[in-house]
């Protein structure tokens, strides 16, 4: 399969399981080798045979989603934001939780993947917020639905690379190595749970005071999808809780419920 007929053939497919062309445009090889590999699976000289089994089989279709999920990852990914976090946001969010008597903060990590950004919020919590969270709990969701990345996330080893963003001197209190990989001390994994879902069909229980909703809604998914799970992150969100979005990433459509969060970078408050 060539390039050029994968790139026709996410076009026609993608509208149709309400994603858009434009997220995928820079990312479509890993989706391009997905397809390639079904299509020798099934016996299929091209795409256009494909789409004759996609016009009769629903499953398939179902196969197909799943070929499309992106999964890029890495601690402490676009450094700037979570500086940000640690500086700004996090201790607002910190001073609002004890104002209404909270006892926890919560945050929600979608898409997470193999747990990077869930445990990245960890590692800030517990070695860049010092003292900000005095006598508050920090409990972290990461829901994705892909379960071999979340068995990963679970097991809480990973890969040199995916470490390459963090503060050397976080590394080290944070992680042990064990043979080719770094594994998470247990105290930095403790209040970190993991959970498979589509974030298409529902979300985990709220209130939540931290969303962290980067580069996949707002990325890979159709405008009128972006607009209803915005207005369901809103719905399960704190008055006064945290949005954040990718680098490249804006809010889609009706975005009145959130407002920019002052000197902290894709950010938004939530009114």
């Amino acid at each position: 399969m060539t390039d050029a007929e994968c790139v026709a053939f996410l076009q026609w497919a993608l509208p149709r399981l309400d994603m858009r062309w434009a997220g995928f445009r820079k990312v479509r090889r890993q989706v391009c080798r997905r397809i390639g590999r079904r299509l020798r699976e099934l016996g299929l000289p091209d795409t256009t045979a494909y789409r004759q089994i996609l016009a009769r089989n629903a499953d398939e279709w179902r196969f197909l989603d799943s070929a499309c999920r992106i999964t890029i990852s890495r601690f402490y990914r676009d450094r700037g934001v979570f500086d940000a976090l640690g500086a700004i946001v996090i201790p607002a969010l910190a001073r609002a939780a004890h104002a209404r008597g909270a006892h926890a903060l919560a945050c929600l990590s979608l898409g997470c993947a193999s747990g990077e950004e869930p445990y990245s919020v960890k590692l800030l919590w517990e070695l860049g917020c010092a003292g900000e969270g005095d006598g508050l709990a920090l409990r972290v969701t990461g829901i994705d639905a892909h379960p071999v990345m979340l068995e990963r996330a679970r097991r809480g080893c990973f890969h040199p690379g995916s470490l390459k963003d963090l503060p050397e001197s976080w590394r080290s209190r944070a992680f042990e190595r064990a043979d080719d990989e770094w594994c998470l001390r247990p105290e930095f994994r403790r209040g970190v749970a993991f959970v498979e879902g589509d974030v298409r069909a529902a979300l985990p229980a709220g209130p939540f005071d931290l969303v962290l909703c980067r580069n996949l809604v707002f990325t890979y998914f159709a405008d009128s999808l972006q607009r209803r799970i915005l207005a369901q992150l809103h719905a399960h969100m704190h008055a006064g809780a945290a949005l954040v979005v990718g680098i490249h990433e804006s809010l889609a459509g009706d975005s009145t419920g959130f407002r920019p969060w002052d000197g902290a970078r894709c950010t938004y408050r939530r009114l």
